[in-house]
């Protein structure tokens, strides 16, 4: 599914109607794999799924902590969001000291990945790709490939 999004709140709204139709996995963790450049709307989207999750915090990309975890409130299934950041990252073996394999394991958690493709070889199969694209100041087109 291809969305060109003109404005934060049709942003806002994509987040939310994603959200809605998302189906957790009940074995392991749900993955989303967002990728696209700097400033191409990644975080933004992140901030919206958390804002729809009961996510009081302010959501920042963890650049340079790599992750950061959140309690979700209103969700039914899901029980922690985490935000990871990899754009620092040199190899997927670096995941191992997130405790990446008990992150991955429990169902119970929503795990959103900027810059997958520097994870890509430990991704599970089941990963939703989204890909963000910087049209111009407003307009960002976001592919969904679930």
């Amino acid at each position: 599914m291809e969305i060109l999004s003109k404005n934060l709140t049709e942003t806002a709204d994509l987040a939310k109607s994603f959200l809605n139709r998302l189906k957790g996995n009940f074995t392991v963790a749900t993955v989303l794999a967002l990728g696209g450049d700097l400033g191409s709307g990644k975080t933004t989207f992140t901030q919206f799924l958390a804002k729809e999750l009961g996510i009081d915090n302010y959501i920042t990309s963890p650049t340079f902590i790599i992750e950061k975890k959140y309690l979700i409130k209103n969700h039914p299934h899901f029980k922690q969001l985490v935000h990871i950041d990899c754009y620092r990252l040199n190899e997927a073996t670096e995941m191992i000291h997130l405790d990446w394999e008990e992150l991955i394991h429990d169902a119970n958690n929503l795990i959103v990945v900027e810059w997958p493709k520097r994870i890509e070889s430990i991704l599970p199969k089941e990963s939703i790709k989204i890909e963000f694209e910087f049209v111009d100041e407003n307009t960002r087109k976001i592919l969904i490939k679930e």
